[in-house]
């Protein structure tokens, strides 16, 4: 018996490839999804994982800054107790000086000569006093002269006054130190210097210390 098949052969076709369209565009969508939902969660880890190594950055920068202040705190504090040291150390050389540098002036004043005031400023000395004679003062300047301390005296001023009833010449001059450290080291002076009578260094200590 012979079979007629009345369906149209060509539309089933058509309908089969367009299902087995379907189905490869649906595997197809699925399967980039799913790549996309992976990327897209390899691209999260990336990125937590660079967001971590920043935040740690982040933290060890600001360890780094602070360690950093309180290494500058500490080199200011450091500067500060060698400056005060530096000063401590000054005062006392020149507590030294001073006592040096007044010893040295009253071995230098000659009979007939007392000073009212000396002034140290830096390396110049500034000396009033009181002598009986003109004579007298230009001894005194080659006495300061002579000291291995002292150099450049310079007589500022000299009049006629009356002290104690008593007709003396007073007067002003300059001279300076031969160097920062000359009294501080301590030389001797030299042999040919006057020295004062006891009553006459009291004088020069009391106008040194007024």
């Amino acid at each position: 018996m012979i079979r007629i098949n009345l369906l149209p052969h060509r539309e089933a076709k058509r309908a089969q490839r367009k299902r087995e369209f379907n189905f490869v565009l649906v595997g197809v969508l699925v399967g980039a999804a799913a790549l996309w939902y992976v990327g897209k969660l390899y691209l999260d880890e990336r990125i937590a994982t660079q967001q971590r190594r920043n935040d740690v950055l982040v933290a060890e920068n600001k360890k780094l800054t602070e360690q950093i202040d309180e290494i500058k705190k500490l080199k200011d504090q450091t500067a500060a107790l060698l400056a005060r040291k530096q000063v401590v150390e000054t005062l006392q050389v020149n507590r030294g000086a001073s006592v040096k540098l007044i010893d040295q002036l009253v071995r230098q004043l000659p009979d007939g000569v007392y000073l009212k005031s000396v002034k140290q400023t830096g390396q110049k000395i500034n000396m009033v006093g009181v002598a009986q004679s003109n004579a007298r003062v230009s001894t005194l300047m080659r006495n300061l002269e002579s000291s291995p301390y002292l150099q450049n005296a310079e007589l500022v001023e000299i009049k006629a006054v009356t002290d104690r009833n008593q007709r003396v010449n007073e007067f002003s001059l300059n001279i300076s130190l031969k160097g920062p450290d000359s009294v501080a080291t301590g030389k001797p002076a030299l042999p040919g210097a006057a020295a004062l009578p006891p009553t006459s260094r009291d004088k020069v200590m009391q106008a040194i210390t007024k």
